[in-house]
C-alpha cells in the first residue's frame, strides 16, 4: 500500500447537501425552508422569550407588589463593627468612611444591634435602633442623631 492509495473509511465522510441548486438536487425551489413565514426569510433571528405569537409568559403572569417611593436605603452599620475605634473616641459618618464601614456620603447611615460594644463611644449617626441605643448607653457611650 502506498500513500497515494489511501482513502478514508467507507461511509465515514459525507457528501455537503446542496441547497437551492435545481430540481435535480433534491434541495432546490424552497431549499429546505418550506413554504412562507419567518423561518423561510433571511435574517430569521427570533428572541430566546419569543413564543410563536401566543401571549408571552411575561404578560400572562399576574403583576404583584409593587416600589416604595418613600423608601430610605440606608447604610447598615452593626454594633460588632465598632471594635475597630478606640474607647471614648466621636464615631461620625466621617470616620466610619475614612475606616470603611460605609461606601459613600449619600445615603443616610443606620447603626443596629448586632454583635457587642465593650468601649464607651460616642456615635453620630442618621438612626439607631432601639437595641442598639441601649447596648451603646449600656457600655458607658452616647447616640447622637444627626439631622
Amino acid at each position: 500500500m502506498r500513500l497515494g492509495e489511501l482513502k478514508p473509511a467507507a461511509g465515514s465522510k459525507k457528501k455537503r447537501k446542496r441547497i437551492g441548486c435545481g430540481p435535480g438536487s433534491g434541495h432546490g425551489k424552497t431549499s429546505t425552508r418550506g413554504h412562507k413565514g419567518t423561518q423561510s426569510r433571511t435574517g430569521n433571528t427570533k428572541n430566546a422569550w419569543y413564543e410563536g405569537g401566543q401571549m408571552p409568559l411575561q404578560r400572562r403572569l399576574p403583576k404583584r407588589g409593587f416600589t416604595n417611593i418613600f423608601r430610605i436605603g440606608y447604610q447598615v452599620i452593626n454594633l460588632g463593627d465598632l471594635d475597630r475605634f478606640d474607647a471614648n473616641a466621636t464615631v461620625d459618618i466621617d470616620a466610619l468612611l475614612e475606616k470603611g464601614l460605609i461606601r459613600h456620603l449619600n445615603n443616610p447611615v443606620k447603626l443596629l444591634a448586632d454583635g457587642e460594644l465593650k468601649k464607651p463611644l460616642t456615635i453620630k449617626v442618621h438612626a439607631a435602633s432601639k437595641k442598639a441605643k441601649e447596648a451603646v448607653e449600656k457600655a458607658g457611650g452616647q447616640v447622637n442623631l444627626v439631622g
